[in-house]
């Protein structure tokens, strides 16, 4: 290693340059941010809010109303919405102002994503502190990032003209998009700060985890944004307010309008029966397929830290189960709903974190 690469007290200057802490807590502290946003999101629906803003000023925007005038501007533009008169005909101007702070918090919440995650990037960039070989992904990232907030729009409109609300398809492609950016960031964290280690007992330090336990854990990974997805489905049909007895739905394990729509794949996303048993099965599927995953880690003698990711994703998966019944049962109460939607999250962390302590050395984690 040559002088000039040498920096005071002997250590390379690329790794004083790279400081992965501090890219580390960034990528991290946007994902707080994300989740956040996502379960604020779930608010803005299960209140009723997402329509109150009528228009895209994403500059703007971030101004709300401040005076009189201005909101009974924004009042009378929401009253041309057919939200208004089928929901919420008669509502005064308080109650306008409640659904409308829902909304504007949300979308506060993602312009605040977006600097909190741009301008550290070109500042870690410029200044050297960012590894080569993250620069372009996060970058994608952040193009992704700019999309989400024209999809969010694309979905609010589907709900201004029409419709009574938005669209199920657009919120659960907005949904998706968001569920993608956070695992993405989340992994890329992952990687810097950890390095692959021995996955089972007795192997070497230059060990991969078995192939087939890394597809197991993808194939769970995929259960849980499955799920998640389904449970987009029916936030956006608001099917969480009928059939609410559990495991049987009008004392039946399948409704019996779940085949109604003809062609028959529309029942998937249209139909609140079929698409309340949809996620309730994936559910019930996800939730087995992680217990049978961790009875068969613990016996295969996995050690840390798969070991304790294995761990993390079966209370997650239990604590999700249940807030997902009770959810159900209490017919969706505004607080047991906003935590089912934390708890989603909070199981997607837990199976990346568990694929993320099973991937190979030398595998493109971004660290």
């Amino acid at each position: 290693m040559s002088v000039s690469t040498i920096a005071a007290g002997g250590q390379p200057q690329t790794a004083r340059r790279h400081r992965p802490g501090a890219v580390a807590a960034w990528l991290f502290l946007c994902c707080a941010l994300i989740f956040a946003m996502v379960v604020v999101g779930g608010v803005t629906r299960l209140t009723l809010s997402g329509l109150s803003i009528t228009e895209w000023r994403p500059v703007t925007g971030i101004v709300p109303p401040l005076s009189a005038a201005d909101w009974a501007a924004e009042f009378d533009r929401y009253r041309q919405v057919p939200e208004y008169a089928a929901v919420h005909a008669g509502m005064s101007l308080a109650e306008f102002k409640t659904i409308y702070f829902w909304e504007y918090g949300h979308r506060l919440l993602g312009r605040l994503i977006g600097v909190a995650f741009a301008l550290p990037l070109l500042w870690f960039w410029a200044r050297g502190i960012l590894p080569r070989r993250l620069r372009w992904p996060l970058a994608g990232i952040l193009l992704l990032g700019g999309a989400q907030g024209a999809l969010g729009w694309y979905m609010v409109e589907s709900g201004l003209s029409a419709r009574l609300e938005v669209s199920q398809y657009r919120l659960v492609a907005h949904l998706a998009l968001a569920l993608a950016l956070y695992a993405a960031i989340l992994w890329v964290a992952l990687g810097i700060c950890q390095s692959p280690s021995p996955p089972f007992r007795g192997e070497g330090e230059k060990s991969d985890a078995p192939a087939a336990w890394r597809r197991a854990a993808e194939a769970v990974l995929c259960l849980v944004g499955l799920t998640i997805l389904a449970g987009g489905f029916v936030a956006g049909l608001r099917a969480g307010l009928t059939y609410n007895t559990f495991p049987l739905m009008d004392g039946r394990f399948v409704p019996a309008g779940y085949a109604q729509l003809q062609p028959f794949a529309r029942n998937w996303f249209e139909n609140i029966a079929a698409v309340q048993f949809d996620h309730r099965l994936l559910a019930i599927t996800t939730a087995a397929a992680i217990a049978l995953v961790w009875a068969v880690g613990m016996r295969a003698g996995l050690q840390w830290p798969a070991r304790r990711a294995l761990h993390l994703l079966l209370g997650a998966a239990g604590l999700q189960f249940g807030l997902g019944v009770a959810t159900l049962l209490f017919v969706v109460p505004l607080p047991l709903a906003a935590a089912h939607e934390a708890g989603a999250l909070l199981l997607l962390t837990a199976a990346v974190v568990f694929r993320h302590s099973l991937r190979q050395v030398g595998e493109d984690d971004g660290g």
